[in-house]
């Protein structure tokens, strides 16, 4: 098998731009493409949208550092995300701490960040688009 490569892909319900942006000034995502319903050279079939989707998202690639990630406004799924969590890995306490702050902005707190036994700082939250995620300060193996 040729290498395989597995990336999230997150519906965002509607808010997809919306949190683009929250992810490009929290955590400095950056925007590879974008294309709108309206613009898919396919048409859609009938009744897969809600009305007023045509301007929505219909597929975004982005990435956050090295990791590359999509997204899109979906078809109608249902609201948050379920059963994971995205884990973001910076070098510096203070990388961490900005990092944790931004992210929680509208969100929930899940577990405030703290010492651990693997990192000198780590916590747990959901962001305001329901997205779960991790915060560390990536230790070097010992």
């Amino acid at each position: 098998m040729a290498a395989a490569q597995v990336q999230a892909y997150l519906f965002f319900n509607g808010r997809c731009e919306e949190a683009l942006e929250f992810y490009r000034t929290t955590i400095g995502a950056q925007v590879d493409m974008l294309m709108r319903f309206k613009d898919s050279p396919d048409p859609t079939p009938p009744g897969m949208l809600q009305a007023g989707f045509e301007d929505k998202v219909m597929h975004a690639s982005f990435h956050i550092g090295a990791t590359a990630l999509m997204a899109s406004d979906g078809c109608g799924e249902g609201p948050g995300f379920n059963s994971f969590k995205l884990s973001l890995a910076v070098s510096t306490e203070a990388e961490a701490d900005r990092a944790f702050a931004a992210l929680a902005e509208g969100g929930k707190i899940d577990l405030p960040m703290g010492k651990t036994f693997w990192s000198p700082k780590f916590g747990m939250l959901t962001d305001r688009f329901g997205l779960a995620w991790m915060v560390t300060v990536a230790t070097p193996p010992a």
